[in-house]
């Protein structure tokens, strides 16, 4: 498993061609709290033990062959924000975010997303997979030879006890189910590190780098760059 920092430039990433933008209906209901203590993610209360994870803080990771994590860099304050899991040319952010202890975010967080696409001449569309009601978001971009198409984002969250994760797929795992097991898979293993500090909804859960990185990236690793928020959809305080 790799470490590196900041993000893939957008310019880097290519858009998709509109007939191209297909994605299979999963059907699934919604899970119960119960089916989430049972299946993952995780709280920390959950688990016996962190031996094995990669700790970030916030976030436990479970390590994983070919897997390949971003810790994404807010460049004014050089305070860690979200990590991407790479793995099998598809992506996944993670973030993690406090939340009420008797009501639930991601009903709200989705309208938000949705209204925050549509103004920048995107689509949306609601979805039911393996965590619930997802959001594909669909933004226009130009591809490489000057016609239109889009990038596409799928959206994922799930309310846990005082917090909310929210995961965003990105590549092949964003338009293909199948492309995504792999990345659904190590969404479910994630512990969430709440702690006992009072915090305001929303508030970003605190990242860090794990106890054996360096804080300094090797020389071909990509600089330091603000992390891939987007313009507003990806952003949820």
């Amino acid at each position: 498993m790799v470490f590196g920092f900041g993000r893939k430039a957008k310019k880097d990433e290519p858009a998709e061609p509109v007939e191209e933008l297909t994605l299979a209906e999963a059907g699934e209901d919604a899970p119960s709290p119960d089916a989430r203590r049972q299946h993952g993610p995780f709280d920390e209360s959950e688990i016996t033990s962190t031996d094995g994870f990669v700790d970030l803080g916030a976030l436990l990771i479970t390590p994983s062959e070919g897997l390949q994590l971003r810790l994404e860099v807010e460049e004014a304050t050089q305070r860690v924000v979200a990590v991407t899991l790479d793995l099998n040319g598809s992506s996944l952010q993670l973030q993690a975010f406090a939340a009420p202890k008797t009501e639930t975010l991601w009903d709200e967080i989705r309208e938000q997303i949705g209204q925050s696409v549509g103004a920048q001449g995107g689509q949306v569309e609601e979805v039911e997979g393996a965590f619930g009601t997802e959001l594909v978001a669909k933004l226009p971009a130009g591809l490489p030879d000057g016609s239109q198409g889009y990038r596409v984002a799928r959206f994922i969250g799930v309310d846990g006890p005082r917090w909310f994760l929210r995961g965003v797929l990105g590549g092949p795992a964003a338009l293909e189910r199948p492309a995504a097991e792999a990345l659904e898979a190590l969404f479910r293993q994630v512990v969430v590190v709440r702690g006992d500090s009072p915090m305001p909804p929303r508030d970003l859960l605190q990242l860090r780098l794990p106890k054996d990185a360096s804080a300094t990236p090797p020389p071909a690793a990509p600089t330091l760059e603000e992390p891939e928020r987007g313009p507003e959809i990806t952003q949820i305080g």
